[in-house]
């Protein structure tokens, strides 16, 4: 009974008497527990281990931007850039893309750039060199693949394409959003009640840097292309010889090929491609439109029961992912003509834009001719949002970097079309220069065309990225809307 009420007494005591670490340095005041020594010397105990843990970790509550965290990379593992240039044909992005998932690589970003008979990979991928030396074995046995290099440690120029949308009250913080804009050199390309929507080109360095000050405004939504790079100077002989050999190997090859592929068509009534087969040689669908990013397609009108759509599908960021997502498209014969792929506004999410020709509209005359396609992409484990942009007003564009020969009589010429276009020189060399334009295809289109007697050397393109426009408003959305009449 002594011993009962000499404890309750030390408890009283205690309960009494200030702790000499009631306030930590940092004014945080620390709970009494009035329940005896030993629970009492437990209770300091706790807190001097939390004041040690808060004093060890940075402050970043006073920061106006958000704070970057990157994970370093495992001992060995380096980003390589690939460069993989092949003959374009319905199916390669699925291959490509298949290469890389079956080995469990992660496709950081790629950038397709489309012609009319080729197409330009690049992939920024991390892993072990003996690994990414395997990718490139890999992917030089595909049989369209003309060649395939890693570019890493070369002296190279290095772009993106960036479209932000941001909230931007009309006010002081819009001002704020626009003189940001300006020292980014970032074009405003769609304003919006509460959003602005800002478009900007530069190496990674520079996007990762204005993203993280534009963010305190709040991040609406992001779509962002993957990396194209080209060789700083004149490229090599050995690429220049590749590629006419290359251009001559194709011409005669498709010039012996057409008896024997009519021959083909009469005898097995089947079309060579290498992911679908048709029965008849006069079936018309959605794989007889080419692979060209082009204002027009096969440099004429698309048929009157085919339109291309333009996707914006998110997805997860995790191995295998565009694999999954192009093998629906493969199965079902849709030719992907536009492809860019890069991170979205969310952690650990990408956004994958994509343009594919299909039927205007469904057998039933009101639904959309891709949405059994839309169905079996919503679907799949990784997929979280597709989004079908064709039939509302978005935002659009494009990034291409052109090399072209010239020398000090034509230079002057090619800075002044350059600067028609709104574009930006970026390399110049005893014997090329090489610019950058932002626009649409059509855009591009008329560009190259007029570059083409001064003599293109290379050429470096994204695809297409799109973003819904808040202000409701486009060229191509108007047409279709009634304006009223003048009288």
């Amino acid at each position: 009974m002594s011993l009962l009420r000499e404890r309750i007494a030390d408890a009283r005591q205690s309960a009494r008497q200030p702790c000499p670490f009631g306030r930590a340095a940092c004014g945080r005041p620390i709970a009494r527990w009035p329940l005896g020594k030993a629970t009492h010397q437990l209770a300091r105990t706790a807190d001097v281990r939390a004041r040690v843990a808060e004093a060890s970790t940075p402050n970043t509550s006073t920061g106006d931007v958000y704070v970057v965290d990157p994970k370093p990379l495992e001992e060995g593992v380096e980003k390589h850039i690939i460069s993989i240039f092949v003959a374009d044909e319905p199916g390669l992005i699925n291959r490509v893309a298949g290469v890389f998932a079956r080995r469990g690589s992660n496709i950081e970003s790629l950038a397709v750039g489309l012609t009319r008979d080729k197409a330009l990979f690049t992939c920024v991928v991390a892993g072990k060199a003996n690994t990414v030396a395997t990718l490139i074995k890999q992917l030089s046995k595909l049989v369209s693949v003309r060649y395939v290099e890693d570019i890493t440690v070369t002296n190279r120029i290095e772009r993106e394409l960036l479209l932000v949308k941001l909230r931007a009250e009309a006010g002081t913080s819009r001002t704020e959003v626009l003189e940001l804009g300006q020292v980014f050199r970032a074009r405003v390309v769609d304003v919006g009640d509460s959003t602005l929507s800002l478009a900007v080109t530069g190496d990674p360095g520079k996007l990762t840097a204005m993203l993280k000050a534009l963010s305190k405004y709040g991040i609406v939504e992001l779509t962002r292309t993957g990396r194209i790079c080209l060789r700083r100077g004149e490229p090599s002989r050995q690429r220049l010889t590749v590629n006419a050999e290359t251009a001559q190997a194709e011409a005669l090859a498709e010039a012996a090929a057409m008896p024997a592929a009519s021959a083909a068509h009469t005898s097995s009534g089947n079309r060579g491609a290498d992911v679908y087969a048709v029965e008849s040689m006069d079936t018309v669908g959605v794989w007889d439109v080419d692979n060209v990013l082009e204002a027009t397609y096969s440099g004429g009108e698309l048929p009157a029961d085919i339109r291309a759509y333009t996707l914006s599908i998110e997805v997860q960021d995790v191995p295998g992912v565009l694999n999954q997502v192009t093998q629906v498209f493969a199965r079902r014969g849709y030719n992907v003509q536009s492809l860019a792929v890069g991170p979205s506004e969310r952690e650990g999410m990408s956004r994958i834009v994509m343009v594919v020709p299909g039927k205007a509209s469904a057998a039933d005359g009101k639904t959309s001719g891709i949405e059994g396609l839309l169905k079996q992409l919503r679907k799949l484990v990784w997929v979280t949002n597709v989004i079908d942009l064709t039939d509302t007003p978005f935002v659009n564009r494009e990034l291409i970097l052109v090399k072209v020969r010239c020398n000090s009589a034509t230079r002057g010429e090619l800075r002044d079309l350059a600067a028609i276009f709104r574009g930006s020189i970026v390399d110049v060399s005893a014997g090329s220069i090489t610019i950058e334009v932002l626009g649409k295809e059509d855009k591009m289109k008329a560009f190259t065309d007029l570059l083409q007697p001064y003599g293109v050397l290379e050429i470096a393109r994204t695809g297409r990225i799109a973003m819904a426009r808040d202000s409701g408003v486009n060229s191509e959305f108007l047409e279709k809307m009634s304006m009223g009449r003048v009288w």
